[in-house]
């Protein structure tokens, strides 16, 4: 092999690190007792051309400088050390290993029973180390120069109650787009080109969420089945840009590739959140291939078994624990994060099973480490947090406990949207706290509205079209008999499962889905919206879609005439929370006279024109609410200290199969205008009606108006109505409800 000349080089920072005179490269572990550096002419290489061993070995960082190498090298290491895996020891230099701060990966991994550390099939399982080469097959580590003309690049700073988020895949995105070339579709190049930028702003989204792009491997058990990790929560570096989704090239092309894409969002005043998945790795349980992480330091990045270290603890579903109690893990982690936001320019994070992240050896630990580095740092406590606040462990469920700066996922909120809009009993009282920022979850700990980010469909699960469609996942296509994907969908499917040519069903469908959408964006929070639910994607009923690397993921831009009315019914709900700062207050209502005037910021109406009473809250069968939200409320101040002023709207919404008599409240003389209703196809009306207080407003079957005062004064109009009536609804369960009026 040829020989290369070196240098000592520095213990940081850690991973490959280009500095104009050469590259230095430091690698943390602890128990290897040695390591080699191995260079690779090009990505065809079946093995390295030059084999380093790197001597120098400060604090448990193996370290060494080469004059000569320059960005674009290929590499990986060769660690050294006992394969005892009943002690939890896991080393094999036989296994070509990632670095795990690789800035860029390429290639992928050729899987071969080589990449694995252990012999496969062999009688004592992983207890038999395997001894062949596999740098044939897995990729390679690349040296890259961070060099980028950001343009003066400025993050837009959206305050987060301000924000709609767009969550969405960048492969599926634009993968089948005709207005986007060719050979960028389904990139990150795609993602910034100007048809996606011209057709976000018009959406009016303030964020894209991107599922995750951190470099990941597509699992063998996938690959066997002809199938994809499309989703990408299957980690291996994170540093890394997943080298796919590049238009350009791998061998740190992509990094340029994403920065461009990142630099035109932002220039278009959209922000760019990262979905990260720190709580585990691609490399599996005691059985899984070693890549990376478990050749290095298997007993340091990995939560293991105190009884039986050859075992992994899983609070994943996935094998294996990222061991962030650990310092050097703890670290990497926190590296990662602020390269992404200072080196890539991402403005926030949203963390994959966040529970995860937080556990110690007692369970979920609000005190972890984690946290606390997070919210003393002065980079990662200023950017957008959003916890997934749940794993699989026990007491992983955590909505509403998270800390201060932190955001969630608000699994409640779509639980109980789902519930109340498929005519569930008992649901009207936590409706009124889902549309008012859910403060039963977050108020007592100091956060505000915009803790809760609130969805009603994700990645992960039905899209709207098919929550709407579907009573039961269908999920054969993944491979698994049907068997993976959650059962428990609260979906209903308005009387026949999935497509049909049936008008009726087809039109409470779509009425559904606007349901969905209208209180999705006129809920104080963050609202996130589903990408394609905007004009109705479907999957088929597949409820989990992360293998299917295919049109059942990707975006179809060919649109029919109702998937455009559903585009700019949701362009205009948008547009509406934009303009009317009454939908998206930084604070919680407080529901009674605020201090110092006479104004009531919230009230809560039946269906009578009087205020709800505590047993109308509390009764099974109330599926009818009216909510008027105040305009000139006080509590709210702008920058200067002047208060934010809005028009007073009246929201109502009925789950009930049959219409109701709404009666308007307010004291005579003040007039509403009816501006949405749900029972018509384009949802917002050109012309809207008129109503004066005390008028009855027929409020469809499983149907929301949204009125606007336009007459008379706001405070005339927070009182009960002047002509308020009893009422009484039929003591009907879910199953007749959704019996009935199909």
């Amino acid at each position: 092999m040829t020989s290369v000349k070196t240098w000592l080089g520095f213990p940081y920072p850690l991973g490959s690190t280009w500095l104009g005179n050469g590259v230095n490269f430091a690698l943390f572990s602890e128990a290897a007792t040695s390591v080699d550096l191995c260079l690779f002419d090009n990505i065809e290489a079946r093995q390295e051309n030059v084999r380093i061993p790197v001597t120098e070995h400060t604090d448990q960082v193996w370290h060494v400088f080469l004059p000569d190498a320059r960005p674009g090298q290929l590499y990986g290491f060769r660690v050294s050390g006992p394969y005892e895996p009943e002690r939890g020891l896991r080393f094999n230099s036989s296994k070509l290993l990632l670095d795990p701060y690789a800035k860029a990966i390429a290639g992928e991994v050729n899987w071969a029973d080589e990449m694995f550390g252990y012999v496969v099939g062999g009688e004592d399982e992983d207890l038999t180390q395997d001894f062949r080469d596999d740098a044939w097959g897995v990729p390679k580590s690349v040296v890259i120069d961070n060099a980028f003309d950001w343009q003066g690049d400025r993050k837009p700073g959206t305050p987060l109650h301000s924000s709609v988020i767009y969550e969405v895949h960048v492969k599926g995105f634009s993968k089948l787009w005709p207005e986007i070339p060719e050979e960028l579709r389904g990139t990150y190049a795609g993602v910034g080109s100007a048809a996606a930028i011209d057709y976000l702003t018009k959406l009016g989204v303030t964020a894209v969420e991107l599922l995750p792009v951190h470099a990941h491997i597509d699992d063998k058990v996938l690959i066997d089945r002809g199938l994809k990790n499309y989703w990408g929560y299957n980690t291996i570096g994170f540093f890394a840009p997943h080298a796919a989704y590049s238009s350009s090239g791998q061998m740190g092309e992509q990094v340029s590739e994403f920065k461009s894409m990142v630099r035109s969002l932002h220039a278009a005043g959209i922000e760019v959140i990262l979905d990260v998945v720190y709580n585990h790795t691609a490399e599996g349980n005691h059985l899984g291939p070693t890549l990376c992480f478990r050749g290095i330091d298997n007993a340091a990045y990995y939560r293991l078994r105190p009884d039986d270290p050859r075992l992994y603890l899983d609070f994943t579903g996935t094998g294996n624990t990222f061991n962030l109690l650990h310092p050097r893990t703890l670290q990497l982690v926190m590296d990662s994060l602020r390269y992404w936001v200072l080196e890539m320019h991402a403005d926030g994070f949203r963390f994959d099973l966040a529970s995860t992240l937080a556990r110690d050896h007692e369970g979920v630990n609000k005190l972890h480490a984690f946290f606390e580095i997070i919210h003393q740092d002065p980079v990662l406590s200023q950017v957008k947090l959003i916890a997934e606040p749940w794993d699989v462990g026990e007491g992983g469920y955590q909505v509403g406990n998270f800390p201060v700066l932190w955001a969630e996922w608000n699994g409640k909120y779509r639980d109980t949207m789902r519930g109340f809009w498929k005519g569930d009993e008992g649901r009207i009282g936590e409706m009124a706290y889902r549309l008012t920022g859910s403060p039963d979850l977050y108020q007592h700990s100091g956060r505000r509205p915009y803790a809760s980010i609130n969805f009603v469909t994700a990645h992960d699960g039905f899209t709207l079209t098919d929550l709407v469609s579907y009573n039961k996942k269908h999920n054969e296509l993944n491979g698994d008999k049907n068997s993976d994907g959650d059962n428990n969908n609260q979906s209903w499917n308005c009387g026949v499962e999935g497509p049909t040519d049936d008008p009726e069903i087809n039109k409470l469908r779509e009425r559904q889905r606007r349901n969905f959408l209208t209180t999705l964006f006129v809920s104080q929070g963050v609202a996130m919206l589903n990408g394609g639910d905007e004009w109705g994607r479907s999957q088929n009923g597949n409820n989990n879609a992360y293998c299917q690397d295919n049109e059942i993921s990707w975006f179809n831009w060919e649109r029919d005439e109702k998937h455009y009315r559903s585009l700019e019914f949701t362009r205009k709900l948008i547009q509406l929370r934009k303009d009317h700062p009454v939908f998206r207050r930084p604070k919680f209502f407080q529901g009674r006279r605020i201090r110092g005037s006479e104004i009531r910021d919230v009230m809560w109406f039946n269906a009578g024109g009087s205020e709800m009473s505590e047993k109308e809250w509390t009764s099974p069968f109330v599926r009818c609410l009216g909510m008027l939200l105040s305009g000139d409320t006080i509590d709210v101040l702008n920058f200067e200290g002047e208060p934010i002023r809005d028009e007073t709207f009246l929201l109502l919404i009925n789950a009930h199969y049959e219409p109701v008599p709404f009666v308007l409240p307010g004291q005579e003389h003040i007039e509403w205008q009816l501006i949405l209703d749900t029972t018509h196809a384009e949802g917002f009306l050109t012309e809207g009606t008129k109503f004066a207080s005390g008028d009855d407003l027929d409020l469809g079957g499983r149907a929301t108006c949204l009125l606007k005062l336009i007459s008379g004064a706001q405070a005339q109009a927070r009182e009960e109505s002047w002509k308020k009536r009893h009422v009484e609804f039929p003591a009907l369960s879910a199953e007749e409800e959704r019996a009935r009026g199909k």
